[in-house]
């Protein structure tokens, strides 16, 4: 599951995002969380497909 690609157009990894999830000093909305994953991984900047995708693996992470 780790490998797996999440945002093809930026081929950022299910694992990449728990890492960028994981080196921000808070996460504690789902909304904020993207958008500081998204800065550090350029995940859904592309064709934008993977948004909930992207979603689902920060709502994931967050709830342990």
């Amino acid at each position: 599951m780790e490998n797996t690609i999440i945002c093809n157009c930026k081929q950022v990894s299910y694992n990449d995002i728990v890492v960028a999830l994981h080196s921000m000093k808070s996460f504690d909305d789902v909304l904020g969380a993207f958008e500081g994953v998204q800065k550090i991984t350029n995940c859904s900047t592309g064709c934008g497909g993977c948004y909930q995708k992207v979603l689902d693996v920060i709502s994931k992470e967050m709830m342990g």
